[in-house]
């Protein structure tokens, strides 16, 4: 029981159950609450100095943006409302999904989101983003 009854001290609490069922409960919140990571995933690119073999430039899709009006498809200019339809276009044959996205310094975020966008909208597994080459001796 709980309680002890004795004449010379009264009644006294036996705490010993309640650390049990404290120990089993704290065990039981531990294994039911998942371990989830949040945020988004992203693999970084690799340095390399040749491009990989059998990577032919007519294979590789880049959607070009210089300031907010220039938009391009590797070099066939296009315009913001045509990128969805031209792109499911150009993957429904193909069947690696990536997509490359360059913008020029002055181009703001919210353009190269709305492509980014637009480009998994259009069902793009894969979305890289394109920056300028930089120097090693600067």
């Amino acid at each position: 029981m709980a309680f002890t009854n004795s004449s010379a001290r009264g009644a006294e609490l036996n705490v010993t159950p309640l650390i049990d069922i404290l120990l089993v409960l704290l065990i039981i919140f531990m294994v039911i609450t998942p371990a989830r990571t949040l945020g988004l995933s992203a693999a970084l690119p690799q340095a390399t100095t040749d491009p990989p073999a059998g990577d032919t430039p007519d294979r590789a899709i880049v959607i070009q943006l210089a300031g907010d009006s220039d938009l391009r498809i590797n070099t066939e200019p296009i315009r913001l409302p045509d990128l969805g339809p031209r792109l499911l276009d150009i993957f429904k044959t193909r069947a690696e999904r990536v997509v490359f996205v360059q913008a020029g310094a002055d181009t703001e975020f919210q353009y190269v989101a709305q492509v980014v966008d637009i480009a998994k909208g259009a069902s793009i597994d894969h979305v890289g983003l394109l920056t300028a080459r930089l120097n090693p001796a600067h």
